[in-house]
Formats: structure tokens, sequence, C-alpha cells
């Protein structure tokens, strides 16, 4: 496991999606094509799972209290899977921490690019990325 300390004055949502986003761009460099997939998201009030088949998509209600979560300085955690990796994150405050089950590398990776990103006013994002996580662009 790898842990990140770091100062960022991002407003929460966009602090989320920049975490999501380099887990998803750094462990495309192994897996490729492979579905993005958000198994489990835990906070200190709910944790939210996909139901049956469907995908985990960050609905409004979902954002909401994660925004909050994170606005607060509470504890997110994140299960991931990406073709064979799995990958547990949390978000807590300005402590970001990465396991990764395949390739330790990706740990690395992530975690070197949030250090530069997550200080940045405007972080790198692609913006077609967000409404793969999310049933409509909330911005």
């Amino acid at each position: 496991m790898k842990t990140l300390e770091f100062e960022s004055q991002l407003d929460p949502h966009k602090k989320l999606m920049t975490v999501l986003f380099w887990i998803n761009r750094k462990s495309a460099r192994t897996e490729g094509c492979a579905p993005f997939l958000i198994k489990k998201i835990t906070t200190e009030e709910n944790v939210y799972t996909p139901e049956g088949r469907k995908l985990l998509k960050l609905s409004d209600d979902i954002m909401e209290d994660l925004v909050r979560s994170v606005d607060d300085g509470r504890t997110i955690e994140l299960e991931i899977s990406m073709g064979k990796e799995f990958i547990k994150a949390k978000l807590e405050g300005n402590s970001f921490s990465v396991s990764t089950e395949e390739s330790k590398e990706i740990e690395d990776e992530i975690i070197e690019k949030l250090e530069m990103e997550l200080g940045k006013k405007y972080p790198s994002v692609c913006q077609s990325f967000i409404p793969r996580v999310t049933p409509r662009n909330p911005q």
C-alpha cells in the first residue's frame, strides 16, 4: 500500500474525480480496455454496491454523500476492478492510499501522478471519463 499526503484547494467533487480518473488511467496501462468497475464505496454512513448485474454509477445521491464526506475530511474507501487488477483506495482529508493486487508498479504511478495533479488549480481529468462513472454529467 502506498500513501500520499497532499495539500489541495480543489473542491471535493474535483478531488474525487481526479482520484478516480488517475486510478483508471494508470490501471489501463496494464489492463488495456478492460471495464473500470467500481465494486464498492464505503463512507462512514453508507456502503454502496452495484445492484445485481448493473454497474455502480455515482448517482446524485451517492455523489452528495461522497462530496460531503470529502468536504468534512471523513474517510471514503473504494474497491475497483479493472481486468485482472483489483484496487483498494482510501481518501481521507488530504491523505490518499492505494493498494493493488497484481501490479505494485501501478500504486507508484497513481501516487506519483496524484502528487502532481492534486496540487493544481485545474487538474487533468478527461471530460469523457466523468459520464462513464456518473449517470449524467453533474456539471
